[in-house]
C-alpha cells in the first residue's frame, strides 16, 4: 500500500480495509507513513493498529512522533505500548518524555521493573548502559546443552537475541559465552563448562557508545554484553541499536565539522529560529576571530597601496588554504573516529602531511607561477612572490588540518569540532602573516 492509499482511506473512512492493510505493513514502513500525516490522522492509525503492531511502530517513530503520540492517547494506552516495548526502546522512548508523565508510567511499573527502569535512566547519556538491553538468554556453566537449549526454547521469544548466549556464575559474573550455532551442533549431554568461549570482548556500563560503536566494528559481532565494575553482566548491546548509534555519531560529527550545534531534532521539525540558534554561536566566534584577518590586512596596509596587485590574491590564497587545511582534517578525524589513528600516531601523522604537503605545495606552486606570467602578465617576481607564499599556506594549513584533531583528542574533545570553519580562520591568518612577510622582503616594499 502506498501513501497515498493510506491517506484516501482515511478520507473515506474505510478503517476496517485500512486496519487489515496495516496488519499487511512492515512496521518501519508504517512508521515512515505516519511521520507524514497530521496529528489527527497519525493518531487514527496508530489506534487501528494490533497492541503488538502499535509497540513496533512505536519504536520506530521518530523522537518528535512519539512525544506526538504519547501527548494524545490516554495513559492507560501508552504504559500498554510501553510494557510491549523491548526494554531498550521502552528506555530510549522514556528518557524522551516529559517527566512528569514518566514519572507515571514507573508508577504502574512492578517494583522489580521500576527498580530497573530507574538504574537505567540513571546511567550517564551516551554511555553503554544508557543503550543496553537486559533481554539476553542467560546459563549457566553446569548445565548440559540438551538443558541449555530447553532455557532457549523456553525464554527465547521474550528475548532480544538467542544467537549468542551469555554464561555467568551464581553471583552473574560473566565467565563465558556460547553461540546458538556451537549449542545445535554439540551432542546433547556435552556440559557448557567444557564448549564454551571464555574469551569474551565486552565493554562496561559507563563505556562511551562511540568506543562501543568502534568495537562493534573492529569484530562484526551481532551483540557485545555489557559488565558493571564487578564484572556482573548487566545486559547486552545488539547491533541494530549500534547502527543507530553510529548513525547519530556521525550526524553529530558533520554538524560540528559544519559549525553547527549539534541536535536530535529532525531537519523539518525546527523552526527556522531553531535553526538559527543552532548555527549562531559557531558564526559569532568565527565572526569575531576573523577580525584577526583584517588587522594583518590593516597592518600592511602601505604595502598594499604601493602594489595593489598583490590585494588580488588573497581571496586565491585563503581559499586554497582552506581547503588544503580541511581535506588533512578531514581524513585525519576519519581516522580516528575508526580507530585507525590515535594520540600515538601523532607524530607520523605530522611526518605524512608534512610530505605530502609539499609535493602538493610545489606543484601547485608551479602551475600558479605559469599562469600568473602567462594569463595574469604580472611582473615575474610578484608572481614567484605568490608562488613562494602559496608553498608557506599549503604546506602551514595541511599541518594545522592534522595537528588540530589530534591535540583535541588529547584533550579529550571532539576532533570534528577542530575542522571546517575553525581550520579555516587560523590559516587565513597564518598565510596571511606569510604572504606579507614575503612581499615585503622579495618585492622590497
Amino acid at each position: 500500500m502506498s501513501f497515498e492509499e493510506l491517506v484516501e482511506l482515511i478520507e473515506k473512512k474505510e478503517y476496517w480495509a485500512l486496519k487489515e492493510e496495516l496488519s499487511l505493513l512492515n512496521e518501519a514502513d508504517i512508521a515512515e507513513y505516519m511521520d507524514e500525516l497530521n496529528t489527527k490522522d497519525t493518531l487514527l492509525v496508530f489506534r487501528l493498529l494490533g497492541k503488538e503492531k502499535a509497540a513496533l511502530v512505536f519504536a520506530e517513530f521518530s523522537k518528535a512522533t512519539q512525544n506526538e503520540i504519547a501527548a494524545g492517547i490516554t495513559e492507560g494506552e501508552l504504559a500498554t505500548v510501553m510494557e510491549d516495548l523491548s526494554f531498550d526502546d521502552m528506555i530510549d522512548a522514556l528518557g524522551d518524555l516529559p517527566s512528569n508523565l514518566v514519572q507515571k508510567l514507573i508508577a504502574k511499573a512492578t517494583p522489580e521493573k521500576r527498580k530497573m527502569i530507574n538504574q537505567f535512566l540513571g546511567y550517564p547519556e551516551d554511555s553503554a548502559g544508557s543503550i543496553m538491553t537486559i533481554e539476553f538468554v542467560k546459563l549457566r556453566k553446569k548445565m548440559t546443552v540438551g538443558e541449555a537449549l530447553a532455557h532457549i526454547k523456553e525464554t527465547g521469544l521474550e528475548r532480544e537475541t538467542v544467537y549468542t548466549n551469555y554464561i555467568t556464575d551464581s553471583s552473574n559474573h560473566l565467565e563465558g559465552i556460547i553461540s546458538l550455532r556451537k549449542l545445535v551442533i554439540s551432542e546433547s549431554d556435552e556440559v557448557l563448562e567444557d564448549i564454551m568461549d571464555i574469551e569474551v570482548v565486552y565493554v562496561h556500563t559507563d563505556d562511551d557508545q562511540e568506543e562501543v560503536a568502534s568495537i562493534f566494528n573492529k569484530y562484526g559481532y551481532l551483540a557485545l554484553p555489557v559488565v558493571d565494575s564487578e564484572h556482573r553482566l548487566t545486559g547486552i548491546i545488539t547491533v541494530d541499536d549500534i547502527l543507530d548509534i553510529i548513525q547519530e555519531e556521525a550526524t553529530e560529527d558533520f554538524e560540528r565539522m559544519a559549525a553547527i550545534s549539534p541536535s536530535d531534532d529532525e531537519y523539518l521539525d525546527l523552526s527556522p529560529f531553531g535553526h538559527a540558534l543552532k548555527r549562531l554561536p559557531w558564526l559569532f566566534i568565527l565572526m569575531i576571530s576573523a577580525t584577526l584577518t583584517g588587522r594583518i590586512i590593516q597592518n600592511y596596509e602601505d604595502a598594499l597601496a604601493k602594489m595593489t596587485i598583490l590585494t588580488s590574491f588573497i581571496p586565491m590564497l585563503m581559499d586554497t588554504g582552506g581547503n588544503t587545511g580541511s581535506q588533512s582534517s578531514t581524513l585525519v578525524i576519519r581516522g580516528l573516529a575508526l580507530g585507525e589513528l590515535d594520540f600515538d600516531d601523532f607524530f607520523k601523522v605530522i611526518w605524512m602531511e608534512f610530505r605530502t604537503s609539499i609535493i602538493v605545495a610545489l606543484l601547485l606552486a608551479l602551475v600558479n607561477y605559469f599562469r600568473l606570467l602567462v594569463f595574469s602578465q604580472v611582473a615575474p617576481m610578484v608572481a614567484l612572490t605568490v608562488s613562494l607564499a602559496l608553498v608557506l599556506t599549503v604546506v602551514t594549513a595541511k599541518l594545522i588540518g592534522a595537528l588540530l584533531p589530534m591535540v583535541a583528542l588529547k584533550l579529550k574533545t571532539d576532533p570534528a569540532i577542530m575542522a571546517g570553519p575553525l581550520i579555516t580562520t587560523i590559516v587565513d591568518a597564518t598565510s596571511l602573516m606569510g604572504y606579507f612577510y614575503l612581499a615585503t622582503k622579495l618585492l622590497k616594499l
